[in-house]
């Protein structure tokens, strides 16, 4: 393929993919499965690696994150971000709209937003094309941080029209990736994030932009900063038209005739608030029509046009009666408050999470104190400082104990983390979390085992490991409470399909440090039985896409472990498939000379484009890889093959030309 041809192809991906993201990101309604995306992906990928010189900063595939960054570089606004001024009830809202009609002699509009507690913005885009993004900083000056922006996937990197534009919004970190952003951090010994604006903030300042492709972010877009657009009348019209731009805007806008419309809308939004999969702290009252906002202008600190109105703080007081410890499935012990019950954010909450000792000193909490809790993110309860002018001095300073409170082995810190773990293997606590963990629906999906049963076989010590689930027997478990004959065949039943899940299944459900979903099908792809995986050093599982050294070091000890290879000799001989059942990168006729090989196409072919060769290695069997590397079986090289082709050579991988490959095809 010559460049040109390559330039073509690559374009018509990129606008494939641009369009895929809006309709998934922006839309909220995917056109197309996950699989044809990664599929396009993939092949975008490939081009680009073929042809560098044709990478541009707004192709989809830099959304990966880049290399990390020494330090962050200073930008300055062109037009300042201002704060807002704010009101705290209904009387400063009336006061604000009184100010505003006076100072424009006429009745006005409103537009209402809501708030996003997240990170101010700026995004500058020159003829379509995102070129910087950067924090609010101080208003005047804030740093660039286009590397970790680019990774939003809800940022377009292309608008849908090439214009010159630089637009604010908020960044923000959605509930449900702020939850599971803290539980893989506790997991790791690592303090979580007190709320999700933390966590977007942290994210969006992090050197190493890969870390923020991890963590989930997502943006709305709510104003310009510079626009040279004579079109749009008022701040509602430029909502719609940032929309027709490809930005992501909030929908729940409103247009409020005055100020009792506005203040229905905040009253509406209070009871509400709970609802969102997002977090808000208030209310944004913008003057609607352009000019009026010209004419109001600004202070020193804010416009004279717009109000944020503050959400009342989702605080409670109550009493804290003791702490409680859980031990979870890697051995993290996690202490809890159990409080007098309380009423916070529409739900009563008689337990909040303190997370670790160190929280506890700090805070400086006692049992029997008096304390203000909250829910972070409007959904975790935790305690946020204790009223310590109402202690009586029969308050109780807490000490983590020495022992699990579990099995009694002694805690330790592993690698200076934070949290407190039991390392003992047959901790009953761990035990049990491990076996609602293997069950669980991105494991092994066994309907009918749920915590409660779970714990119910433990107290009965029916169960103790994984394998003692595959040993159950009918007559035991119907003398179980709440077990009659049609529940238990159907729980026998579940168990007994199980053992057919594919591999990637039981490697997540083990458990493993590190080891999530897509690590587990990742693994379980690349060595496609257990006992391949078992005997692969640490050197050869870092040498898999996507499994770092961290991963790796932690898969290699887990099953170094004598328990473990007992534990797995014995699941295979209960009947359980240790073998991945998934779309196979060796699949192919077992005479295909490219069966089970790990092969890099490099440079030009005069009979062959590069994705057809790529397609006839993957038919017959082939993994088609980028780089070249130790474990590279082949190199394909076409006319013009480059430093891949110098690198094979140093390694001593096989290569061939074009008309060995098309020898081979016969």
């Amino acid at each position: 393929m010559s460049p040109n041809e390559a330039q073509e192809v690559i374009e018509d991906l990129r606008k494939k993919l641009d369009q895929y993201n809006y309709e998934y990101h922006t839309l909220d309604n995917p056109s197309v499965l996950d699989y044809e995306y990664d599929q396009k992906m993939r092949e975008l990928l490939d081009l680009e690696s073929q042809f560098p010189d044709l990478v541009t900063a707004d192709s989809p595939t830099q959304r990966v994150g880049d290399e990390p960054l020494d330090a962050f570089q200073k930008v300055q606004h062109n037009v300042a971000m201002l704060s807002l001024g704010n009101a705290f009830d209904e009387q400063e809202l009336r006061d604000f709209d009184r100010r505003v009609r006076e100072g424009t002699g006429e009745e006005v509009t409103y537009v209402c937003e809501l708030k996003i507690d997240g990170l101010a913005v700026s995004l500058r885009y020159e003829d379509g094309v995102l070129v910087q993004g950067a924090t609010r900083g101080d208003g005047t000056t804030g740093e660039d941080i286009t590397k970790n922006l680019r990774t939003i996937r809800s940022i377009p990197l292309r608008l849908r029209k090439p214009e010159t534009i630089e637009v604010r919004g908020e960044a923000f970190m959605p509930k449900k990736s702020f939850l599971a952003l803290n539980e893989t951090r506790e997991s790791n010994g690592d303090e979580p994030f007190a709320n999700p604006r933390n966590a977007a903030a942290g994210s969006l300042r992090q050197l190493d932009p890969k870390i923020a492709a991890k963590r989930n972010l997502d943006i709305f877009l709510y104003g310009v900063g510079r626009w040279q657009d004579e079109s749009t009348r008022a701040h509602s019209e430029r909502l719609q038209e940032l929309k027709k731009l490809g930005l992501k805007t909030n929908p729940e806008w409103k247009k409020c005739n005055d100020i009792d419309e506005v203040i229905d809308y905040v009253h509406s939004w209070v009871e509400r608030r709970p609802d969102l999969d997002y977090e808000i702290d208030g209310i944004v009252i913008k003057v609607d029509r352009l000019d009026q906002q010209q004419a109001l202008g600004f202070t020193a600190k804010s416009p004279r046009w717009a109000t944020a109105y503050k959400f009342p703080a989702e605080e409670a007081v109550t009493k804290l009666n003791k702490i409680e410890l859980s031990v979870g499935r890697t051995g993290v012990v996690t202490p809890t408050a159990i409080l007098d019950p309380v009423k916070v954010a529409g739900t009563t909450v008689q337990r909040a999470s303190l997370h670790n000792e160190d929280l506890i000193r700090e805070k400086d909490i006692r049992i029997g104190d008096t304390v203000v809790i909250k829910k972070a993110g409007d959904i975790i309860p935790e305690v946020v400082r204790v009223l310590t002018d109402q202690r009586s001095d029969e308050e109780e300073p807490y000490h983590m104990p020495e022992q699990c409170p579990a099995c009694e082995s002694k805690l330790v810190r592993l690698d200076e983390e934070v949290a407190l773990r039991c390392i003992n293997p047959n901790c009953n606590a761990q035990l049990r979390e491990g076996l609602i963990h293997f069950v669980s629906r991105n494991a092994m999906d066994i309907e009918g085992l749920g915590e409660k049963v779970i714990a119910q076989l433990f107290k009965e010590q029916l169960i103790e490991t994984i394998a003692d689930l595959y040993k159950l027997e009918k007559e035991e478990l119907l003398k179980l409470e709440r077990m009659g004959e049609k529940s238990v065949q159907n729980l026998l039943k579940a168990i007994e399909d199980s053992k057919e899940k594919s591999l990637e299944r039981l490697l997540f459900g083990l458990g493993i440090r590190y080891v999530g979903t897509k690590a587990a099908n990742t693994l379980a792809q690349e060595f496609e039985t257990m006992g391949q995986l078992m005997n692969a050093d640490e050197e050869t599982l870092v040498q898999v896409p996507e499994i770092g050294e961290k991963m790796a070091d932690s898969v290699a000890r887990y099953f170094a472990k004598p328990q473990v290879i007992q534990l797995m000799e014995e699941l295979s001989q209960l009947g359980l498939n240790m073998e991945y059942k998934g779309p196979r990168k060796n699949d192919g006729p077992e005479d295909s000379p490219f069966k089970g090989k790990t092969v890099v196409l490099t440079g030009k072919m005069e009979n062959y484009t590069r994705s057809e060769a790529k397609n006839i290695v993957q038919d017959l069997g082939g993994n088609v890889t980028t780089s070249i590397s130790k474990n590279t079986d082949l190199l394909i090289a076409g006319e013009d093959a480059g430093s891949k082709y110098e690198k094979a050579e140093k390694l001593g991988v096989e290569i061939w030309n074009e008309g060995e490959f098309a020898k081979a095809l016969i």
